[in-house]
């Protein structure tokens, strides 16, 4: 690294600023891209697999990504101010650097990343020295930091939106699906007791009593089929519900996750490219820097990923449909493939 500090002194006196502005910036890209952070595909953990609630109704693991993401957010918007700051500090003195490193930038990031930003900071206080002509070329990073969170942002709007109609959705026919269930249960209940009132009066001579008594138990037999016809199609209903919902939790999962890892590399990538901005204008400060980079060579996409996974994760099983349950056989459907949606035959 001394050498490479060293050829940049020496272009800096034989050329332009642009033309070494352009040879740092290749030779930069080289070694970044010698282990590229995206070409690493997930192999372990992923957001699809550990963010489950055996609870039908529950968001647990969808509202823990989300946090997450959030948290991201406000991480970018951190970076983003703290580049804004920065640039302006470039133009006043050391004193004023001083104070910008005491500024928040990584505060809900955790792992690799965040120990990457916190050891940009405390260098930053080492810098004492400003440089106007970086001003310009720091607001314009910040920049892009911005349009990148706004990109993010109006990406996650839609599928969040859909999300919560899903969820909104599966909760109220669970809820139908529960209370018809109950009022199955009670008219089944009606039912049989009507039969046993015929039967107890069976060799009564008043034939009024009689009739009156049949009547009931015919209206008791009509009300629980009907009620049992609701019970199954509210089960069918709350069936295609839960697998739409199983569905497009999965790949909101997937497009989480991949603007996850799109964040902590862009950070990564912003970050490491403000500090070449640096190290372009002030050679003596890059040592200073170096310790800053050993830190960012060390953020891995992958491992902050895994470190989010086992500390929030939530589960790693789907919550199962809900099966149709006969009153009468008292036997649930066996777990397996997922049970058929057609009604079996009222017995009595």
């Amino acid at each position: 690294m001394r050498q490479f500090s060293r050829w940049c002194a020496q272009q800096l006196s034989l050329g332009s600023l642009e033309t070494v502005s352009q040879s740092v910036s290749e030779h930069i890209d080289l070694l970044k891209h010698g282990s590229p952070v995206l070409s690493a595909a997930m192999k372990n953990l992923r957001f699809k697999d550990f963010f489950w609630n055996t609870d039908l109704t529950s968001t647990g693991g969808y509202d823990a990504i989300i946090l997450y993401l959030n948290d991201g957010r406000r991480t970018c918007k951190e970076v983003e101010d703290f580049m804004k700051a920065r640039a302006s500090i470039e133009e006043k003195y050391a004193k004023d650097l001083l104070g910008l490193s005491k500024k928040v930038c990584g505060h809900n990031e955790m792992n690799t990343l965040k120990k990457s930003l916190d050891m940009f900071k405390l260098q930053t206080e080492h810098v004492s020295l400003s440089h106007l002509q970086l001003a310009h070329g720091m607001r314009e990073e910040a920049k892009k930091v911005e349009e990148f969170r706004e990109k993010q942002k109006e990406m996650r709007k839609k599928l969040e939106q859909q999300m919560d109609a899903l969820h909104k959705q599966k909760t109220s026919q669970f809820k139908k699906t529960m209370d018809t269930k109950k009022t199955y249960e009670q008219k089944c209940r009606d039912k049989e007791e009507a039969d046993q009132n015929v039967n107890r009066n069976a060799n009564t001579n008043n034939t009024k009593q009689i009739e009156k008594l049949y009547a009931k138990a015919q209206q008791a037999k009509q009300n629980a089929e009907e009620a049992d016809r609701l019970y199954q199609q509210n089960v069918t209903t709350l069936g295609k519900v839960h697998d739409d919902w199983l569905k497009e939790h999965i790949k909101a999962c997937e497009m989480f996750e991949k603007q996850a890892m799109e964040r902590i590399n862009f950070l990564r990538n912003t970050v490491w490219t403000h500090l070449n901005q640096l190290s372009q204008q002030c050679v003596s400060s890059d040592e200073l820097y170096e310790e800053v980079r050993k830190s960012l060579e060390q953020c891995d996409v992958q491992e902050d990923i895994e470190h989010f996974i086992n500390l929030r994760r939530t589960g790693d099983k789907p919550p199962a449909a809900v099966v149709y349950e006969n009153f009468y056989s008292g036997q649930k459907s066996p777990a397996g493939p997922p049970p058929s949606r057609l009604p079996p035959p009222v017995t009595r």
